[in-house]
């Protein structure tokens, strides 16, 4: 995983905003630094200066080849990228509430949106509706006040069989009234019942969180010709809205959240917007240590096409600056005394300028820097690999 993150020395500073914060992600570039100029760094404070030396040669401390990269001035910004899958948001077990016997099934892989015809029983339709409370009771015109009825009469106005001031205000969401009914009418005329009742028998109607589902299976034993089970499963469905799933070191849980815009890399090199929709509060442990699952919702769902449990990468914008110095984070060097100096190129020759880091960007391979001297179209000496 590749993050980045602000320090607390720069203004403008990322979420973290804490001295002495920076992202794990952000110092595997700085060992390999410290290794190669530490020795250098002590040299030079004994020398007093450095040699002239040019890009593609020796340094004229540590020996070592070394190229030179600008100081620029720019916008940066600081991004976590993670590996993720791309899927469908959910999946689904289809109770049967509906005695008889089964006289129709949906095809693996087929798409069924909410207020169609899911199966059949003896003949007579299943809708699917969306709600997050199962069916369990008849409901009928006078029925007992409920959620159940709530997630009705929120059905029957979005697929256009009532209105909200006619089934809300009136006499309520949680109500089955006379105006329920008739939207109730409406609907079982549009799935060919002949004699609609405007009431719904347990098994009349399966109620899933999601809009529309995508077949997946038929449960085991389940075929055409065979009985109706009541409280058994026929199906397995899929939500047709697709996710990405992360699952993120939860030490990196404080630099997300939900809302953060995000770019989801899939497969075929392309990138598509996307939004963080939630981001987990319990962690798991596993192999990879301890995280938490974080969900992206496509801004374009089109986007993923056919494409499920496919691996994709995930670049999160965390935090940004304006008009800030910016080098390689290569070039920065450890002081033996602490902090970070840089080596600056010139007609002049070599010098340390000592700077402040602020904001990384591993994703650019760069890092915020301030320090008296410093300034944009300099170079700075980076070790040539």
């Amino acid at each position: 995983m590749s993050s980045t993150v602000s320090s607390g020395q720069a203004a403008g500073t990322g979420r973290s905003g804490q001295p002495g914060h920076r992202r794990r992600a952000g110092r595997w570039w700085l060992v390999a630094v410290v290794l190669v100029v530490v020795a250098g760094v002590v040299g030079a404070a004994v020398a007093g200066a450095f040699g002239t030396g040019s890009p593609g040669s020796g340094s004229p401390v540590t020996g070592y080849r070394t190229s030179t990269a600008p100081v620029q001035r720019r916008t940066l910004v600081a991004q976590m990228t993670v590996n993720a899958t791309l899927g469908d948001s959910g999946s689904y077990s289809v109770v049967n509430q509906a005695a008889g016997t089964l006289t129709s099934l949906p095809a693996v892989g087929q798409i069924v949106s909410q207020g169609q015809v899911l199966y059949q029983v003896s003949g007579s339709p299943v809708v699917l509706l969306k709600g997050t409370v199962p069916a369990y009771r008849d409901l009928s015109e006078g029925v007992t006040p409920g959620p159940d009825v709530t997630e009705l009469n929120a059905d029957l106005v979005r697929l256009g069989y009532a209105t909200r001031a006619l089934l809300g205000p009136r006499s309520g969401w949680d109500v089955y009234s006379a105006e329920t009914a008739y939207a109730v009418e409406l609907l079982q005329t549009a799935l060919g019942i002949t004699s609609p009742t405007g009431s719904l028998a347990l098994g009349d109607a399966v109620f899933l969180p999601v809009s529309s589902v995508k077949v997946t299976a038929l449960s085991t034993g389940v075929a055409l010709g065979t009985a109706a089970t009541p409280a058994a499963a026929v199906l397995t469905v899929t939500s047709t809205v697709p996710v990405v799933t992360i699952k993120l070191d939860s030490a990196d849980q404080g630099e997300v959240k939900a809302g953060d815009k995000v770019t989801i890399t899939l497969p075929n090199g392309q990138g598509t917007p996307g939004v963080i929709a939630s981001v987990g509060t319990v962690a798991t442990s596993g192999s990879s240590g301890s995280t938490i699952t974080v969900l992206v919702a496509l801004t374009d769902p089109k986007a993923a096409g056919q494409l499920d449990q496919a691996p994709v990468t995930v670049s999160i914008t965390t935090g940004g600056v304006s008009n800030v110095l910016v080098v390689p984070v290569a070039a920065l060097l450890a002081r033996a005394s602490g902090g970070y100096a840089v080596e600056v190129t010139g007609p002049g020759g070599h010098h340390l300028v000592r700077v402040n880091v602020g904001m990384f960007d591993d994703a650019a391979g760069v890092v915020q820097v301030s320090g008296a001297g410093l300034a944009a179209g300099q170079r700075v000496v980076v070790p040539q690999i």
